[in-house]
């Protein structure tokens, strides 16, 4: 029975690439969609349920805003400007934005509105928040009774506020647990120790264990039943402004409108209106106190300089009268007038300019450009000033001591009605000062939620579970690499495919039947498909089979065989047996697989007597036992042979020469021995029970065996000598555009 390897000279691997190979299918692709469309349903199911259940769950957020417009120019009075010019100055829009979300603003808003305490009832996970904000919704006065027997969870109706929670540096930013009581009462925990116990209303202060540091807490609210926990939290004030700026914005509308929009999102509508409005009232209070500020700064330096001037005058003037009354009346020449009016103007204009660099030196260093400008004047009007004390020294002595007091009263005059004039306007420019920004809408109560929006959620989630489905399937696909076109196997292993039989649904509710513990098996009851479904297309597919080897076999020992477990060989050996046997042949089936066959629980007989018995016991005239071994099953012309007693060495016992005795003696009474071995690639028995038959027939399951499997099996098969005659594709799903093609393929033959 031995076959030689040179059988096999016309089945030949080939590893070259073709060119069809890479080439992208459209069909095979809707066939694999088509395959796994109710995993495809399953997914997008699961994850449109979730993305659904996440919608109408999550908190709704609300989100309010306020319109401010920045004024084009600020108009800001230079007092120490001769002639009391007015500056304009304009100012940039981007920078009030860094403005209003500065921490100058922001910390002084959480300071007066308690944004730093964080306080909160604690629901039931998932579902507790919504199933409150549903009973709110019914039931605005009312606490809703505990669902569940879960008395410490909110339900509905709960709420607290807190006035003050301060707490050590060390405790900040974390959970403390509030536990009602009874009648206003309250405990604070902290990791399962109690804090401190109050009561609503009342200032609570408690020392901690080292009697340097202390938790203070007032409790201004509490509703809520006995025993319900609230989730309490200072936050630092970092902590406190960066969860601030996550819901909060500020940006100009539009391009060059100057108007900025400040945005404010949040889970209460009432508060967000409530922060955002006092955002704006602090950024105009604070924008006014630096106006006024900056007025006020600038009437303290006159205020101090007007004492000084006034004494400068008072004596310049008493000096001039005592020099009138001791001279008596001196007239002043023309010459003299001008050069007085002059010297006066000039040295006006110096003391104003030295005034003025006064005040600058409290802003910028001496070297900053807007005083070396100012020194530059003062240079410029001392030089004019030294021409004309030249012209002075020339006039006679009573015209210069005239000139020189006269111009002392002029200057000083000038210079002090100067300052009282600006004083007074810096006193205006204090009581009218006016932010650069003005308020044009506040925030307004939103009753409509921007977030979660349903429609995109349950939408995103139907897009996400088909594409994540989809992606799974090909995914899968890629990193398995299952064969499922029989021509590609047919073009990389030359070995002709006899049949493609597609996938049966009668045959899963067959093996689900045999599964069940509790099912009564009925006398004479086959769970073989070509008995119960004889239509069914699979077993037309086998028939099929049975048609090529009646034309073109003539042995009659076959193995049918497979590269792993799990394709299908021992349906396809015990249906082929069955409709070999219905086409009136007499067929012996053995079950070969001694390691894991179980095609004696499927035919309803024991195990025991049978193939390793038979190779065991065959030297001691084994004629009772063969007749003890071959069952006789209710289908006309069909034997069957189990495997026995499970063997400790099936190999060692494969390869005795018994074996090959007993399948020759048992060729000689039957037309067909089909033998069921076990996977090509998980053992040697395959390859040892195909040297003992006359040919092999491989199972190959659709999508199950990369391509390297197949080939390493066949090289297997052919180096041992085994003849494998071809190869049966099996478990092609309906919707497959290869089974569909080969399919309206065998219908055509069959119609001709």
């Amino acid at each position: 029975m031995q076959k030689n390897a040179s059988d096999n000279s016309d089945y030949i691997v080939d590893y070259s690439p073709n060119e069809n190979d890479n080439k992208i299918d459209l069909g095979q692709i809707i066939a694999i969609l088509m395959a796994n469309k109710w995993f495809i349903a399953l997914i997008t199911g699961i994850v449109l349920l979730i993305g659904t259940a996440k919608a109408f769950i999550d908190s709704p957020v609300y989100k309010t805003d306020a319109l401010l417009q920045v004024e084009a120019q600020s108009q800001g009075l230079r007092t120490l400007e001769p002639g009391g010019v007015l500056q304009k100055n304009e100012i940039p829009v981007m920078a009030e934005v860094e403005l209003i979300s500065s921490r100058m603003v922001l910390e002084e808003t959480i300071k007066n509105l308690n944004l730093d305490i964080i306080a909160k009832p604690k629901y039931f996970p998932i579902i507790g928040e919504a199933v409150a904000r549903r009973f709110v919704r019914n039931n605005e006065e009312k606490i809703s009774n505990a669902l569940f027997g879960q008395t410490r969870y909110a339900w509905g109706g709960e709420s607290i506020r807190i006035d003050t929670f301060t707490v050590p540096s060390h405790l900040l930013n974390k959970n403390f647990m509030l536990i009602a009581g009874e009648q206003g009462h309250f405990r604070l925990m902290y990791e399962n120790q109690m804090i401190l116990e109050g009561e609503v209303g009342k200032l609570v202060n408690k020392q901690l264990k080292d009697k340097q540091q202390s938790v203070t807490l007032l409790v201004s609210l509490l509703k809520s039943r006995p025993d319900t926990e609230f989730s309490v939290m200072r936050q630092s004030e970092d902590s406190a402004i960066i969860d601030f700026k996550k819901n909060f914005a500020v940006s100009e509308k539009g391009k060059l409108t100057r108007i900025l929009e400040l945005t404010l999102e949040a889970d209460n509508p009432q508060l967000a209106v409530q922060i955002l409005n006092e955002v704006v009232d602090i950024y105009i209070s604070q924008n006014v106190e630096k106006k006024s500020a900056k007025a006020q700064k600038t009437l303290e330096f006159l205020e101090k300089q007007i004492p000084l001037l006034k004494a400068q005058l008072d004596e310049a003037t008493t000096a001039l009268n005592d020099y009138r009354s001791r001279s008596g009346s001196i007239d002043i020449t023309i010459e003299t007038q001008s050069i007085l009016e002059s010297v006066v103007k000039i040295k006006t204009e110096i003391t104003q300019l030295q005034q003025k660099r006064d005040e600058l030196r409290e802003k910028f260093t001496q070297s900053h450009p807007s005083i070396l400008a100012v020194d530059k004047q003062i240079n410029r009007l001392q030089g004019q000033l030294e021409t004309l004390d030249q012209k002075i020294e020339v006039l006679p002595e009573t015209q210069q001591a005239i000139l020189k007091l006269t111009r002392d009263v002029n200057v000083n005059t000038e210079l002090y009605t100067a300052l009282l004039g600006n004083a007074q306007a810096s006193r205006v420019e204090k009581a009218a000062a006016m932010a650069d920004v003005r308020i044009v809408d506040y925030a307004t109560l939103s009753t409509l939620p921007v977030k979660p929006k349903k429609a995109l959620i349950i939408a995103v989630s139907f897009i996400l579970g088909l594409f994540s489905s989809i992606a799974l399937i090909f995914i899968n696909k890629i990193l398995f690499r299952g064969v499922e076109d029989p021509s590609l196997i047919e073009r990389k292993l030359h070995i002709p495919i006899y049949v493609t039989i597609p996938h049966s649904v009668n045959q899963e509710k067959l093996s689900k039947k045999l599964h069940k513990s509790h099912y009564s098996r009925k006398s004479n009851d086959l769970l073989v498909l070509a008995v119960q479904n004889k239509d069914d297309l699979a077993i037309e597919s086998l028939r099929n089979l049975r048609t090529t080897l009646h034309f073109s076999f003539s042995e009659n020992i076959i193995m049918i065989a497979s590269p792993s477990p799990d394709s299908g060989k021992s349906f396809v050996a015990i249906n082929l047996a069955v409709v070999l046997a219905d086409a009136g042949k007499k067929v012996l089936l053995i079950d070969g697989d001694m390691r894991k066959g179980f095609i004696h629980n499927i035919l309803g007989v024991d195990r025991k007597t049978g193939l390793s018995e038979l190779i065991s016991d065959v030297e001691s005239n084994a004629a009772p036992l063969l007749d003890e071994a071959i069952h006789k099953l209710p289908i006309a012309n069909l034997d069957f042979i189990s495997t026995g007693a499970i063997p400790n060495n099936p190999s060692e016992l494969l390869l005795h020469k018994q074996f090959g005795y007993l399948l020759e003696s048992l060729s000689k009474s039957y037309d067909y021995v089909i033998i069921n071995s076990p996977p090509v690639l998980a053992v040697t028995d395959a390859t040892i029970i195909g040297c003992m038959c006359d040919a092999t027939l491989m199972v190959v399951r659709a999508g199950h065996h990369p391509m390297q499997d197949l080939e390493q099996s066949t090289k297997r098969l052919t180096q041992a000598g085994v003849r494998l005659k071809g190869l049966v594709f099996n478990d092609l799903p309906e919707s497959s555009y290869e089974y569909n093609k080969y399919a309206y393929h065998y219908h055509d033959e069959k119609s001709n």
